[in-house]
């Protein structure tokens, strides 16, 4: 997956918003696959990935419907938004320890 910067976050975050509740984990653990997916073609083809973009997890957030950004006072985003550094969390110290 590419670099993370606060907008992919924020992205990731809005496509769980948009979605129900208890789709919401299964969705952030897909959206990181294709990110990283998207990132390992871009790789070794030097284009885009046909679906899932440019190996950013913003541009695997954008293949979804997503809600408008609400601001941090939002309970539900708040979940989404620390949902996604949860699985981004995860997602790292699995790649450290392969």
């Amino acid at each position: 997956m590419r670099p993370i910067l606060h907008g992919d976050v924020a992205a990731a975050a809005r496509a769980l918003l948009a979605a129900l509740p208890h789709d919401r984990d299964r969705l952030c653990t897909r959206l990181i696959q294709e990110a990283e997916l998207a990132d390992q073609y871009v790789g070794q083809t030097g284009n885009l990935h046909p679906l899932f973009g440019n190996g950013s997890l913003m541009a695997a957030a954008r293949n979804r419907r997503l809600a408008d950004e609400p601001g941090f006072d939002d309970v539900q985003y708040c979940r989404c938004f620390e949902l996604v550094l949860q699985h981004l969390i995860r997602f790292q110290i699995s790649r450290t320890h392969s």
